[in-house]
């Protein structure tokens, strides 16, 4: 019987006031819980810690036993596997990638560490979407072509649960529009375009717009992108539209942030899930989204370089909001019913 044991990284901020989750208050370890919680559901022994470093793992792993233990990111110094696997033989190693290509080149020793990774027989990698599994598995085949990989990647595609709101309709009645352009602030998330595409609309529909975005967490280069976000609604100030800053906060309350929304937008570069974009329909609000997000309507999905064509999904979100949440929120539940039999019929 397979024993399952999630393993995170505390964040570097950590501050133990301010965050939740023991120590974590991330999309990250967001999805490790959704993971943890539905193996649990499906019989499946499962655990989940937060490590402080590398140090941590061999105690974590002893405390558990497992069979699996599941690193989630790329965190993990590759050769801390040559002790790991010495003082516990029998475990299967999985390091589970959660981005596309595109934003795994921001990492400045990936690909060193994958390949370093893939020199350890019992380590496996995992991901969360099929086109990252076909790369790394091109990459590792032509570093080694004389190995077998297409068992050692391993599809691991996200999980969702499934408690979801009522549909939130908009009320067309007032003199703004609240739009989310929630997640952390980067480039591959397109915060600037969205914001243009937001503002288009809501000078099409005659009202004032409210701009939401978590400026709390800035990665990857992400501090000219804010700052030019605030440069822009600040020559714009005669407008009436703003831009709203939102500090990072626990998961209830942000459930709670998101349900106060009309409409969401994530319309980023590179996505394998989008918690984000989940957690807005989850609480009964429409999303506009790209394509790169798997389980979206087609239909609500826009070009992220086209600022136009993402107007004219918000217009039709607008007038369509009721079909946009439904249709979303039976997508998700398709996709992630999938997810399911996909992991309990792995480690079963």
């Amino acid at each position: 019987m397979s024993k399952v044991l999630f393993i995170l990284k505390r964040r570097e901020d950590y501050n133990s006031i301010t965050h939740s989750h023991v120590g974590l208050s991330t999309g990250l370890y967001n999805s490790a819980s959704f993971m943890d919680v539905m193996l649990r559901a499906n019989g499946i022994d499962s655990a989940l810690e937060v490590a402080i470093d590398n140090n941590c793992i061999d105690r974590l792993v002893t405390k558990h036993k497992p069979t699996h233990v599941i690193i989630e990111a790329l965190w993990v110094v590759p050769s801390k596997f040559t002790i790991l696997q010495k003082l516990h033989p029998t475990v299967k190693w999985i390091i589970r990638l959660h981005s596309e290509l595109p934003f795994l080149a921001g990492e400045g020793n990936a690909m060193d560490w994958v390949a370093d990774y893939s020199d350890f027989d019992n380590l496996y990698i995992g991901v969360n979407a099929p086109r990252i599994m076909r790369e790394v598995k091109v990459f590792l085949k032509t570093r080694s072509p004389d190995k077998i990989w297409d068992y050692r990647v391993i599809y691991m595609p996200n999980f969702y649960p499934r408690d979801y709101k009522p549909v939130k309709r908009i009320n067309k009645k007032k003199d703004s529009i609240d739009i989310a352009c929630f997640g952390a602030v980067r480039p591959l998330k397109n915060h600037m375009v969205q914001a243009i595409a937001a503002i288009d609309f809501a000078n099409k529909i005659g009202k004032r717009l409210n701009f939401h975005v978590n400026a709390g967490r800035i990665e990857m280069s992400g501090g000219p992108v804010l700052n030019n976000l605030k440069s822009l609604f600040e020559q714009l100030h005669n407008s009436g539209h703003q831009l709203i800053n939102h500090q990072w906060t626990p998961r209830a309350e942000f459930l709670e942030l998101c349900g106060k929304m009309d409409i969401g937008l994530q319309v980023s570069f590179s996505e394998t899930f989008n918690i984000v974009g989940a957690d807005l329909i989850s609480q009964g609000v429409p999303i506009v989204g790209s394509i790169e997000i798997p389980w979206v309507i087609p239909k609500f999905c826009a070009d992220p370089t086209n600022s136009a064509d993402i107007c004219d999904k918000l217009l039709k979100t607008y007038d369509w909001s009721w079909i946009n949440t439904k249709t979303n929120q039976w997508a998700l539940t398709s996709y992630t019913n999938k997810t399911a039999r996909i992991w309990a019929k792995y480690f079963n």
